[in-house]
């Protein structure tokens, strides 16, 4: 038996071209590190993509690897760990997959492959009261503090609007960096930070969880970030038998079954 570990990356694309349907008709099954096994990383702090509750993992990346290790015939294992941690688990052997919602970045592309399945939009969130006046992703972040996943490319969306404020000659922002969201969102709860970026699906989910606690201000921006399962860079067997399994979910009603599962908007899938 082999001993499991944990972790998980990503990459980049504005324009994503998948043929998923051409990509891998012989895939067939690629080597794994456990034998029988699909082992991935993933940081379950991510509502509602990866989460957990009742102590059980859950959230909608969790029925989707589920759906595709059927289809390649083997027994989804996960590895829970921090975001931070995901990236370097795989490229230390010790999963074979990334399965976190990871936004898709050029940075992260230059250390692991993507099979891309959903895009998704962010946004800003403050308290119901609002008492910092934040009215959106505008100036009026600008000498403020935000909260953000550390290593999440909400980071990376933060970091650009310091640069932003700062050739403005406004007050920069304070990127405020926690390790979950749910961390991030409790620092706003307590007023410790004045606004936290999430993603859309995500804010839905905090809003309906805990009603007339938060508020999104502001339009959903970088609608077009496109999130997906990061393999080892040149693990082409990997990543084609990830396509082909996709495919085949997708081609069976599953993948859309499961948005509706995560009330997930209609604009996520990447499959038209």
């Amino acid at each position: 038996m082999n001993p499991r570990s944990m972790m998980r990356s990503l990459t980049a694309a504005a324009a994503v071209s998948l043929t998923l349907c051409g990509a891998a008709h012989a895939a067939g099954t690629p080597k794994t590190i456990e034998s029988g096994r699909l082992t991935y990383g993933v940081a379950a702090t991510f509502a509602p993509f990866e989460f957990t509750k009742d102590g059980a993992l859950t959230g909608f990346d969790i029925d989707l690897i589920s759906a595709i290790a059927r289809q390649m015939k083997l027994t989804p294992d996960a590895q829970s760990m921090q975001f931070s941690g995901l990236i370097p688990a795989l490229q230390g052997g010790r999963t074979d997959l990334i399965n976190s919602a990871m936004y898709m970045t050029p940075a992260r592309a230059t250390q692991v492959d993507f099979v891309p399945y959903l895009k998704i939009g962010d946004r800003i969130v403050v308290q119901a009261a609002n008492p910092a006046k934040i009215t959106g992703r505008d100036q009026s972040l600008c000498g403020k503090t935000i909260a953000v996943t550390l290593g999440g490319i909400e980071e990376t969306y933060a970091r650009a609007d310091v640069q932003r404020c700062a050739a403005a000659k406004l007050a920069a922002p304070t990127v405020m960096t926690l390790p979950t969201a749910q961390d991030a969102a409790l620092s706003l709860r307590q007023g410790r930070a004045d606004a936290l970026y999430n993603s859309t699906p995500g804010t839905v989910k905090l809003m309906a969880e805990v009603p007339g606690v938060y508020a999104a201000v502001g339009p959903e921006f970088e609608q077009t970030t496109t999130i997906g399962m990061a393999v080892n860079k040149g693990n082409a067997a990997m990543a084609a038998a990830l396509k082909e399994a996709l495919a085949k979910v997708v081609a069976d009603g599953t993948y859309a079954q499961l948005i509706g599962k995560w009330q997930l908007p209609a604009s996520v899938s990447i499959f038209k």
